[in-house]
Order: structure tokens, then sequence, then C-alpha cells
């Protein structure tokens, strides 16, 4: 596409792809001149070249000396300004870094150069008052209730060793430690060897085979078996295998749960006097929970209904910066669970990468429909709502509110809090209209 031309600057765009754009650009040769006798100037001062004292080096000198540094930084200091005017003029708002090619510059000639980037894709919203979600039931039952209490009885539960020598029998606990050696030679085949563990004997959530061959042991005995893994098997690992197991019985347990009674609920947290009101707070924080999950899933419905309905191209270096936020995220977690940064250095990241673009790429899509969304519905973001976010980062960061504030404004940082907000506002509203 062909612009105008102008004495002093001459550039023209061209469209290569739904989001990237191209500008050819002419910066006349007085101002190249100009700038860099500027440059020359500045060199002279600065120069310390034997022979010559400083401030005092003639300007052919320089010219020779520092030819390339001169040139360069003509570029560094022209290309930057000649580009954002001639954006600015053809309305156009780069959402990528210019990548400088065909770059042309001689003495006495404008200095000519290509720059290519991307913009925000133009589109108009599709409708979207008809989506429609179902939502969860969130409702909470009785025996819901009462399954929750039990397992914090459970969870309450102490253990007593037994002093008296008797044979394990179905309720105890034993003690013990094991090696399970595969019989299989597969790679995937190891030994599982556990120092001490409390086996459960007969109970629900263990496995039969293996208690059934420790059922009236005493403590002391050591016991030799195989067990058989079903092919659905809950751990991978151990689906499928035969495991030969050498086992010694350390001790004997005996589990005692307390009653369910007004002590109980006391004695979990002084917020309770009675269990009735423990049984109240149970049910209110599982409402919140289904409450909560509900509007998780809902709101994703709502996401996903509008990026089927508009379809775009969306600029790569958005969805290059959404992968590596991503990535930052999940290696984040990984430093949180322990994991050491050479181990992270030796990941794929590659891989990684490419693993994540699918996802990125929806959430570039929605964060732009939303905005479009919000443009329409004409939601704002109230200072005191910015503000309220700023109180927040300032307290976890443990850093001055004014701190806070200006490097986030510094950085941009700002903006895109309240462009964030802004976008959690309309999701909201969808999703109170959806459901």
């Amino acid at each position: 596409m062909t612009t105008e031309t102008t004495p002093t600057e001459t550039s023209s765009t061209e469209e290569t792809n739904p989001c990237r754009r191209e500008l050819s650009i002419e910066i006349p040769a007085d101002v190249v001149k100009a700038e860099t006798d500027n440059l020359v100037s500045r060199y002279q001062k600065l120069a310390n070249i034997p022979g010559f004292r400083k401030g005092k080096v003639p300007g052919t000198i320089v010219r020779q000396r520092f030819a390339e540094e001169i040139k360069s930084d003509v570029v560094d200091a022209l290309v930057p300004r000649y580009f954002r005017d001639e954006a600015k003029k053809q309305n156009l708002s780069p959402v990528s870094q210019p990548r400088v090619t065909d770059l042309h510059l001689h003495d006495g000639e404008p200095l000519r150069f290509k720059a290519s980037f991307e913009v925000m894709p133009d589109f108009q919203v599709a409708p979207y008052e008809d989506i429609r979600v179902t939502t969860l039931d969130t409702n909470v039952t009785d025996e819901e209730v009462e399954t929750s209490l039990n397992n914090l009885r459970d969870q309450q539960a102490t253990f007593t060793p037994v002093e008296e020598e008797r044979p394990l029998q179905d309720g105890d606990f034993a003690v013990a430690g094991f090696k399970g050696t595969p019989k299989e030679t597969d790679a995937d085949s190891k030994p599982v060897e556990v120092d001490e563990i409390m086996v459960e004997i007969g109970g629900e959530n263990t496995i039969p085979e293996f208690t059934e061959n420790l059922r009236g042991a005493k403590p002391g005995d050591q016991k030799t078996f195989d067990v058989k893994y079903a092919d659905d098997f809950a751990e991978k690992r151990l689906a499928g295998k035969t495991l030969t197991y050498e086992v010694t019985v350390k001790g004997i347990k005996t589990r005692t749960v307390p009653e369910l009674s007004d002590e109980f609920a006391k004695e979990l947290s002084g917020d309770f006097n009675t269990i009735d009101e423990l049984r109240t707070r149970l049910r209110e924080n599982m409402q919140a929970e289904r409450q909560h999950e509900a509007e998780h899933q809902g709101k994703d419905k709502v996401v996903e209904e509008l990026v089927q309905r508009n379809d775009f191209p969306v600029p790569d270096a958005l969805v290059n910066d959404q992968i590596d936020l991503r990535l930052e995220r999940g290696l984040r977690a990984l430093a949180a669970q322990g994991m050491r940064t050479e181990d992270m250095k030796g990941m794929d990241f590659e891989r990684l990468r490419a693993g994540q673009r699918d996802a990125a790429l929806r959430e570039v899509k929605a964060a732009l429909i939303l905005d479009r969304i919000a443009d329409q519905e004409k939601i704002e973001v109230p200072d005191e709502e910015i503000e309220h976010e700023l109180e927040a980062l300032a307290t976890q960061s443990k850093q001055p509110l004014e701190q806070v504030r200006t490097r986030l404004t510094e950085n941009g940082g700002l903006d895109r809090i309240r462009h964030r907000i802004r976008n959690e506002k309309t999701l909201d509203s969808l999703y109170r209209r959806s459901a």
C-alpha cells in the first residue's frame, strides 16, 4: 500500500499477513547529515587518540576511526524516531518490536530501511447476548456433610501401640517394613522398598492380597509372598505386575477415632462450641467451594463459546508473550516445589513452548474479545479498584505503596492491571447473564 510522500520523508506500507505490516521509510539526506555531523562533534570532544589532544581530534580522523560506531549511532538515533512518526501518521499501533531490514546508509544519501511489525487485528465481535451455560448443582446434602465430618474424625484419630503379645487381626494397623521385587524384567520394573509404614488389616482402602498375608502375624515375624496387581491398578508403575514382597512386622497399633460430640468440635477449633456449629461451617464451606467451581466452569464455557464464535488472526507477538507468561508461572511453581535451577536449565524449552501454544492462543483471543465487548458496553474500572489492587500488591511484596505505584507506572504494569480487571468485570457480567 502506497502512502503519502513528503519532501522530508517517504514511506510505504505492505500487508504481508492479516496482522503484519511493513513500512518502507526514507529519511532525507540532510537529516542524516545533520545527525552525523552532530555525532562527529561529540566524538571529537570525547575521543582519545594518540598524537592529538583530547577535544582537538580533526573531524576527518574521527570519521575514519569511528566510522562503524557513528553509523550505528545514526541508525539508533533516527530509525526509531522516524518509524514511530510514520506509524502514527498511518494510524498504526505496533504490538511488537519492529524488525528492521534492507538498511541503506551511505554518505550523502537518504537513509532507507524497511520495518516489519504486527498490529492488533481488526474484527467485529460476533453476537454474544444469546450465550447460555448450564451451571453445576451447588446444593450440599446432609449425607455429604456427614461424610466430611467423618473425614475430620479420621484425621484426628490417634494410634496406640499394642503392648500384649497377640497376632494381627482385622482393624489393627501393622507397623511394617518391606521390599517388593518385580518378577518382570522389563525396564520399567524396579524394586519398591519402604523402611516403615502402617498397613490396616482388612481395611477398605488396602490391597487384600497384601493384608491377608499379614493377618495372624506377630511383631518380629517375616513374611514372603507374591501380589499380582490388576491391569487397571491406580498406581501405573505397578499395574499388571507381580511383585514378591519380603515383609518384616515391627509392631501393632490400634486406631481410636473421636466421638462426634460438642467436645470434639471445641478441640478442633475455638470457633465452635457445639457439633452443630461445626456441621453448619462445613456446609457453608462446601457450598462456597461448589459455587466457586460452578462459576469457574461457567466462565470457562462462556470464554470457549466466545472464542468459537469469533474467528480472527492473532499477532504472534501477543501469543509468544502469553507463552512466556505461562512458562514463567510454571517454572515458579516448580521452584516452589523444590526443583533446582540447574535441572530447569536442562528442560526442553522448545517442546514446552510448543505445548503451551494452543492454550496461549485461546487466552489471547479471549482477552481481545473481552476488550472489544468492554468497549461496546462501556465497562470501566474506577480508580478505587486500582488503588485496592495496589494496596494488596504492596502488602504482598512488603514494599511501600508509592514505591509499588511508581514501579508499575513506569513499566506499564498499571495499565495491565486496569486492563485485567476490566476484562474480569466484563466476563463476570457475561456469566451472570448466561446462567
